[in-house]
């Protein structure tokens, strides 16, 4: 059974920077595509970022393209998110996500299999 637990969300000033930790247990991950998404107050759900771990290779959205780094660590099965120069519309709950697959990256919400609980990630202005 995959498990995914995040962690590392918190409260922090516009311009800030956070990492968030993604622990994924319950078997290997290789040919896995592991995501982070984000949902604010009274909207959808959107992708943020996705890295493939077999490879390491990586996609982003637009909107955090050069603020925020996506990488995994194999030793301790984690994958992790990096954001700096926070705005205030990154505030949301950042979720983890995991798919197997093989084809090109996976960028919406209902390609992903596993979730895990959410992390608030809150940027005051």
């Amino acid at each position: 059974q995959v498990q995914l637990v995040e962690s590392g969300g918190g409260l922090v000033q516009a311009g800030g920077s956070l990492r968030l930790s993604c622990a994924a247990s319950g078997r290997t991950f290789s040919g896995y595509y592991m995501g982070w998404f984000r949902q604010a107050p009274g909207k959808e759900r959107e992708f943020v970022a996705t890295i493939r771990w077999s490879f390491g290779s990586t996609y982003y959205a637009d909107s955090v393209k050069g603020r925020f780094t996506i990488f995994r660590d194999n030793a301790k099965n984690t994958v992790n998110l990096q954001m700096n120069s926070l705005k205030p519309e990154d505030t949301a709950v950042y979720y983890c996500a995991a798919v197997y697959r093989d084809q090109a990256f996976p960028s919406s919400d209902d390609e992903y299999r596993y979730w895990g609980q959410g992390t608030q990630v809150t940027v005051s202005s």
